[in-house]
């Protein structure tokens, strides 16, 4: 097993491409792939402890507010999951049959080529050949804006959180035109659920001067440093 000294300092880039929104670069780090954004880390294989919870808290919101309307669970919900990354979200999706229909939304073309058959690849396989999982190439801000597809749950993790976007046209997603499109796409009930490495109590106020019920934050402990959190909401119906 390599010891701290076997790691190398600087890390091995993989693959470099221009995409549609600027550099993105695969890196290998001892044993840990990371993706790299216009020189931003997003993400690394190092744990996924954070996007496994942002799927399994939108499906416990999910059965909590249908219970409270006096609804069992309803049958293979769909769910959207924004952001490919490293595979976590959805290789945790796929793994439960709850779930039904699983539809990613990836803008980087790179990134899904990393998984179809890059180094990626020995996290997603199996979840890319799951026929409920769709991948659809395209910027989630104007996917959901754009979709005629709804769903039951929305797990967004397309950046560091709220108030820490990659990009800054992903800022009108957490806006409240966003949160109206997301609320559009969702069934009544509906849960969105979102990723921030940080609590953003002022995303708590949004959401719910977007309608969104049942507002709250969920800490995630991570191995050093402050909890990772997932926003949730629900949509009324």
């Amino acid at each position: 097993m390599p010891t701290p000294y076997d790691i190398p300092e600087v890390p091995e880039v993989l693959d470099r491409r221009e995409g549609p929104y600027g550099e993105v670069v695969l890196r290998r780090h001892g044993g840990l792939l990371q993706i790299i954004a216009n020189g931003c880390f997003l993400m690394d294989t190092s744990d996924g402890r954070s996007e496994r919870r942002l799927v399994d808290a939108a499906l416990a919101a999910l059965d909590a507010a249908d219970a409270r309307e006096g609804h069992g669970p309803r049958p293979g919900p769909h769910v959207l999951i924004g952001g490919l990354g490293v595979g976590f979200s959805l290789a945790h999706a796929a793994a439960q049959p709850r779930w039904g229909r699983i539809t990613v939304v990836e803008r980087e073309p790179a990134v899904i080529g990393w998984h179809r058959e890059g180094p990626l690849a020995e996290l997603s396989a199996g979840a890319l050949a799951d026929p409920r999982t769709k991948i659809v190439e395209a910027d989630l801000v104007a996917y959901v804006n754009e979709t005629s597809d709804t769903f039951d749950a929305l797990c967004l993790d397309v950046d560091n959180g709220p108030d820490w976007t990659v990009t800054e046209g992903n800022g009108g997603l957490y806006s409240p035109a966003g949160l109206a499109d997301c609320a559009r796409v969702l069934r009544p009930r509906g849960v969105l659920a979102v990723w921030s490495a940080k609590p953003s109590p002022e995303f708590e106020g949004t959401l719910r001067n977007a309608g969104f019920h049942q507002v709250r934050t969920e800490e995630i402990p991570v191995a050093r440093g402050v909890p990772d959190v997932v926003h949730l909401g629900v949509r009324p119906g």
